[in-house]
């Protein structure tokens, strides 16, 4: 390897990897089963887990159709739609928490007549942490079942429908059993957008303990307070992270 290619990319390498091994330097291994235990940890863990597969449970629900539409189906405006539905990976955080306040907030667009109508109000609860977490979390998963759309044999769709099989059946018993695979990518890196995410959450939803405060709105919290305790909830997402990264090693960054 050139020495030109081989000092850029070793120096690449130390900047994305000293500062996860400055966070394991600092962390409080002698008590860290106790800083674990504590009720505000557990509290934020929970909330965080919970919220982020209810994110993703709407995200598959809305997403799958969604790529399936991207993917197959011809209609003009396609290519604007797919560049609507990346939007909010290039959308800053805070700027989709903002969004989401102008249309389920109390007095807007959606909000307003939730209010009036049902009495429903999204904002500072935890309903709004989930649809904060699905608005940012939904392009990794449509983006991943697009692909594995473009990528499976239309083929055996072909045989089933000249078999006498509806559109449905052909979807679910066919369709879906191909790309089972890039559906189930899709939907850890959701899961692991969503349990990351902070900026939409903390403008949409807030951050009170039990309510809406998750794990990353409450390392941003102990910061500001207690440093050996936002290190010790970042090391959980730290795991967190790399253990979703092992789980897709075969086919995000295995070798050929």
């Amino acid at each position: 390897m050139p020495v030109a290619l081989a000092v850029p990319a070793a120096l690449g390498l130390i900047f994305l990897v000293l500062p996860l091994v400055g966070l394991l330097a600092r962390t409080p291994w002698d008590t860290l089963p106790q800083r674990l235990a504590a009720p505000g940890v557990l509290t934020a863990l929970r909330l965080s887990v919970q919220s982020a597969t209810l994110a993703t449970l709407l995200c598959l629900a809305l997403g799958v159709p969604l790529a399936w539409l991207l993917a197959r189906a011809r209609f003009p405006g396609r290519r604007i739609v797919r560049a609507l539905v990346t939007v909010p990976l290039v959308l800053p955080p805070v700027v989709g928490g903002v969004a989401l306040l102008l249309v389920f907030g109390r007095r807007g667009l959606l909000g307003q007549w939730l209010d009036s109508t049902f009495g429903v109000t999204l904002p500072f609860t935890t309903t709004g942490v989930v649809l904060a977490e699905a608005f940012v979390a939904m392009p990794f998963l449509v983006i991943a079942v697009e692909g594995a759309l473009r990528g499976a044999d239309s083929r055996y769709e072909e045989a089933a429908a000249t078999l006498g099989a509806g559109r449905w059946t052909t979807f679910t018993q066919v369709t879906l059993p191909l790309i089972a695979p890039g559906v189930a990518a899709g939907t850890v890196l959701c899961w692991a957008r969503a349990l990351g995410e902070f900026g939409a959450t903390i403008t949409f939803a807030g951050n009170y303990p039990g309510r809406t405060q998750t794990m990353p709105l409450a390392v941003y919290l102990a910061l500001e307070t207690d440093l050996e305790a936002a290190i010790v909830l970042s090391l959980v997402l730290l795991t967190v992270s790399v253990a979703i990264l092992a789980g897709l090693r075969d086919r995000w960054i295995g070798s050929p």
